[in-house]
């Protein structure tokens, strides 16, 4: 239920040169100068461990001037490069939420290692995505713990969510079925526990309850006059999914619609079982 991004087009490393550059004349001048080539390897740090807490380290020395970092984010003047930057990121054309595949376009960046820990992240391009309230709500400045040392997938590093990491099973009885979703079987071990943590920590399973239950009322409907008009159910559907797979095979309609058609008991349901009339 994540999307892979493109990595950004702003370069992490050359934004710190400019940031520093674009500060020489300020009262932060001598600060910035001084931490400037530290940062970087900080930051080139964050590249190499693909963003992993499990292997990025706090930078305790930076901790007095914190609020030097985060007021980069928080209140960047008009037209400084970071602020550049950032508006570049929040102008995506994504109409779903990279971190579960919700509908609706996310409006708020996300910081994949949270800033209050690790404020010389908080511009760095690599560490921010778009993300849905719900899921930041839900995240907060969670990142892993002694059992799972990484919680979350990475839209940018982690190149397997560019295929479907979702399985949706559903059971009968087929009018007021349950559902279950769990981390699709070709993953390795390594992925399904991360797939896992992501979907726990994130509360995906539950928000997606009211999604499915909707979804599937809708498709009794659908189904029901389907037959009436003599359409074909299986080939209906069939094109309803490949549409949400145009979008990533992890959005929340495509995990729904993929789950119908591979299970044989739904589809002998929608097409020749006995539908309940919904309003």
């Amino acid at each position: 239920m994540v999307m892979h991004l493109p990595l950004p087009d702003i370069c992490s490393l050359q934004l710190i040169d400019d940031v520093v550059a674009e500060r020489q004349n300020g009262k932060n001048a001598q600060f910035f100068n001084k931490i400037a080539a530290e940062w970087k390897s900080k930051v080139q740090e964050y590249i190499d461990a693909s963003g992993s807490p499990k292997n990025i380290q706090l930078w305790p020395k930076i901790t007095p001037q914190k609020n030097v970092f985060l007021n980069l984010y928080s209140s960047p003047q008009e037209g400084a490069v970071q602020k550049l930057a950032i508006d570049s990121l929040r102008d995506h054309g994504l109409t779903l939420c990279p971190a579960c595949g919700e509908p609706g376009r996310p409006n708020t960046l996300d910081h994949y290692l949270p800033k209050a820990a690790f404020p010389h992240f908080c511009i760095t391009p690599l560490n921010l995505f778009p993300m849905c309230d719900a899921c930041q709500a839900q995240k907060g400045a969670k990142t892993g713990d002694d059992i799972s040392p990484r919680f979350f997938i990475h839209p940018y590093f982690d190149v397997f969510v560019a295929e479907q990491v979702i399985e949706l099973s559903i059971s009968p009885p087929f009018d007021t079925p349950t559902f279950d979703l769990t981390a699709c079987a070709q993953l390795t071990a390594e992925q399904s526990a991360l797939v896992e943590s992501h979907v726990r920590e994130l509360g995906i399973e539950q928000r997606y309850a009211h999604f499915f239950r909707d979804q599937h009322r809708r498709l009794i409907r659908l189904a029901a006059r389907m037959r009436e008009t003599g359409q074909n159910v299986t080939n209906t559907l069939e094109t309803f999914c490949a549409t949400e797979q145009d979008l990533t095979k992890n959005s929340w309609g495509h995990v729904f619609y993929a789950a119908v058609l591979a299970n044989a008991d739904v589809m002998e349901y929608l097409e020749k079982g006995d539908l309940p009339p919904l309003p």
